[in-house]
């Protein structure tokens, strides 16, 4: 069994992951993909966009780990700001890769421990700002929307 910190080793990863969990920093977003057909880690890509930017990273014959900063709220006193973590497989992924990223999702989950939804997905529809903004809220629990209730 490798140890995480062989497949973690690129020490730019944690530094980016610090920048995207740190309000000071003007990067929301990160990517990580695997070098070559190694099981190693490397830091691909950080951003300063929204989700949308962070998808144009996946390609359909990869796999990847994502982390995004997302602020959610209805005005400015009600803003929080939430973390997402993706797993994402695109649909063209070989076979062998996908069944190792179950193991090793959890080492990756060691560098990057704080996120409120781990969204695993092949479809990039499924990380529309819409639809993650909708797990998240899920996942803060009350919804103080402006929707009137259904009872």
């Amino acid at each position: 069994m490798p140890s995480p910190s062989a497949i973690l080793s690129d020490p730019a990863i944690s530094q980016a992951y610090e920048d995207v969990r740190s309000d000071k920093s003007s990067t929301t977003w990160l990517v990580l993909k695997y070098e070559n057909t190694s099981d190693n880690l490397q830091l691909a890509q950080t951003g300063t966009g929204d989700i949308a930017e962070m998808c144009e990273c996946l390609g359909d014959d990869e796999a990847a780990y994502a982390y995004v900063r997302m602020t959610l709220g209805n005005d400015e006193y009600s803003e929080r700001t939430k973390f997402a973590f993706v797993v994402w497989a695109g649909p063209n992924t070989k076979i062998m890769r996908k069944a190792k990223m179950s193991f090793q999702s959890g080492q990756v989950k060691q560098a990057i421990r704080a996120y409120a939804v781990e969204i695993q997905t092949d479809d990039k529809k499924d990380l529309e700002k819409e639809e993650v903004v909708m797990k998240l809220r899920k996942a803060m629990g009350a919804n103080y929307d402006r929707q009137k209730s259904t009872y």
